[in-house]
């Protein structure tokens, strides 16, 4: 049978009360008593209760992430940066997806709260009046890519706009006439910045074409079947998204169509798979771990100041063009090592 605090109080030669100030950090036990205490919590392998420790201080030691998806390098280099992030500050992390369903996300977030110390909460399609209603009160939050202020909560956003003008621009300066957008779901606040400073990025008269995806590898497949057999043809391609881009890259190889040459393509994130894919994909790069760990570490502030104190404007992170071999203009590939002889 696993050691329980009466165990340690008996082997300590003190009361259960004192026991539990002295694991909980309780400042009215002496030093002596406390490194007794501690001795024999871990001869007998002693574990607290978390449930019993949170009834005492209030506190679980844990944040919740409420996130769109779990699928996916995106999201997989998001959770990165907040759980590093969380185990610096000595937090757990507990993640939760709402599969894009605003009903899931309102059943997720009354499910963490009284489980969690804070929130952050990544909901592209909420809006602020979704948030007033289910974001547990007093609770500490921050939000990520929402598209939506609360008072009182920090926010963090990507400069999806300026990252998807800048792409446009460069496809266009690269001499690409007929440049194709494939966009992300309706509703989506990251999909439709990213549409807006697409249409904004085109230069006078040119005409915009817009292909339906979801960010899913599969709509972008499925978008580039389309686009392989439109007439006339586009002579560049912005997905986006990464994933949505590499769906297209393998439907134009199925049509027989080559990248940069018949047409350049292009996505937006800078996956980590993107680099590796041929040919290497030009994508704007997001910091995506690093708004993670930003995004926590605002949180964790916000748990330190307690309710009430105001957030300032939304934190914009920057992104970056990163111009490879898929929109024709970057560096060539490396040369082979030359043979042994």
């Amino acid at each position: 049978m696993p050691a329980t605090i009466k165990d340690v109080a008996k082997a300590a030669g003190v009361s259960v009360a004192t026991v539990s100030r002295a694991l909980n950090g309780a400042d009215n036990v002496l030093p002596e008593t406390r490194q007794r205490i501690q001795d024999a919590a871990k001869a007998l392998r002693f574990t607290p209760s978390g449930a019993a420790r949170s009834l005492i201080t209030r506190r679980t030691d844990t944040v919740g992430a409420l996130l769109p998806d779990l699928h996916g390098e995106y999201f997989s280099e998001l959770i990165r940066g907040i759980d590093q992030a969380a185990r610096a500050r000595g937090l757990h992390l507990l993640v939760s997806s709402s599969h894009g369903d605003a009903d899931e996300a309102a059943a997720a977030l009354r499910a963490m709260n009284g489980r969690v110390d804070g929130l952050l909460v990544m909901s592209p399609h909420a809006d602020a009046h979704f948030l007033e209603r289910n974001l547990p009160g007093r609770l500490p939050a921050v939000l990520m890519n929402t598209g939506a202020m609360l008072p009182g909560h920090a926010s963090f956003v990507i400069d999806n706009f300026g990252g998807a003008q800048a792409m446009t621009r460069h496809l266009c300066d690269a001499g690409r006439k007929r440049v194709a957008f494939i966009a992300g779901p309706d509703g989506n606040h990251e999909a439709q910045e990213r549409l807006r400073g697409y249409r904004a990025g085109l230069r006078t008269g040119q005409r915009e074409r817009v292909f339906e995806g979801d960010f899913s590898q599969e709509s972008g497949w499925l978008a580039g079947r389309r686009i392989a057999q439109a007439k006339p043809r586009p002579d560049a391609v912005f997905a986006a998204n990464d994933m949505m881009a590499i769906g297209c890259l393998a439907a134009f190889n199925e049509a027989g169509l080559r990248v940069p040459d018949d047409l350049a393509l292009a996505g937006f994130d800078d996956i980590p798979i993107a680099r590796y894919v041929a040919p290497a994909l030009t994508t704007i790069r997001v910091p995506i771990a690093a708004l993670g760990a930003a995004a926590l570490e605002a949180l964790g502030k916000a748990m330190e100041a307690g309710p009430g104190d105001a957030a300032g404007p939304a934190t914009v992170m920057p992104v970056e063009l990163v111009v490879r071999r898929s929109s024709g203009t970057g560096p060539p590939p490396p040369a082979p090592p030359p043979e042994a002889h």
